[in-house]
């Protein structure tokens, strides 16, 4: 079998492994492989378990991070071509329809050998394809190399931070059942107290009122009788008949 090129070496490097396209939206799992947005979120409405689509890692922290790196890595890619299945009508310039050879480092967009003679590129630098995509590609791959470095040095603090969080978190519980528990003693405590006080207070409150609601029924009493004798005598001033207002009047002082 033959080995594959350099090109397509990299092109698998930013091709996602569920839509096999370059990348779009590229966000990175907690298990370091990485898919489209798109692809991921479709992948995982058909699961009741998420889990990674390459490695079948059940993924605890579905956090969808997104990888900015490698997204500017596949839009080079997209820009050099490196995916060419189905794309041999692009080989040929539009404007004059020849094959194109040259890649303006000024413009950095594919020329034919009559674009580099016309006005628009005579002071431009250019290069042959090849070589353009032989220094990208090592720029790539320069790049490549150090993000997976620096990928696996945050992967590493990632975990110690994991670590770290697990033992806060671990404490914070301990501490936290500690008081309440306190509290609940504290409450009981609280709660034993204000019950007495006010079983007391009632018992302040009936001794006090008592007499005063006693003594409240005499004086009610009295206004009762009061109003009784008022609403006698305004009868006998509203008396018209003066024999009877007299005889009447003889008789209350006779009693």
């Amino acid at each position: 079998m033959a080995s594959k090129g350099p090109v397509e070496s990299l092109s698998e490097e930013v091709i996602c492994s569920i839509c096999l396209d370059f990348f779009t939206d590229p966000v990175s799992l907690e298990c370091g492989h990485n898919f489209c947005r798109s692809c991921i979120t479709r992948c995982w409405e058909r699961e009741e378990r998420k889990s990674c689509p390459e490695c079948r890692e059940v993924i605890a922290d579905r956090t969808l991070r997104v990888s900015w790196a490698l997204a500017n890595l596949a839009g080079k890619a997209r820009n050099l071509n490196l995916n060419r299945e189905g794309k041999e009508s692009k080989r040929h310039c539009e404007e004059h329809e020849e094959e194109l050879k040259l890649f303006c480092k000024t413009d950095k967009t594919l020329i034919c050998v009559i674009c580099a003679v016309a006005e628009e590129h005579r002071e431009h630098r250019f290069m042959p394809i090849k070589e353009a995509v032989k220094i990208y590609k090592d720029q790539l791959k320069s790049s490549l190399d150090s993000l997976t470095k620096k990928k696996s040095d945050f992967q590493e603090k990632e975990q110690q931070q994991k670590e770290k969080i697990s033992r806060v978190q671990e404490q914070s519980h301990s501490v936290q059942t500690h008081i309440t528990s306190q509290f609940a003693e504290l409450r009981q405590i609280i709660t034993e107290k204000e019950q007495s006080l006010l079983r007391d207070l009632r018992e302040e409150e009936e001794r006090i009122l008592n007499p005063m609601e006693k003594n409240l029924r005499e004086i009610q009493k009295n206004i009762r009788f009061i109003e009784e004798k008022i609403s006698t005598l305004k009868e006998q001033m509203d008396q018209k008949d003066s024999v009877i207002f007299l005889k009447e009047e003889a008789r209350r002082n006779r009693r």
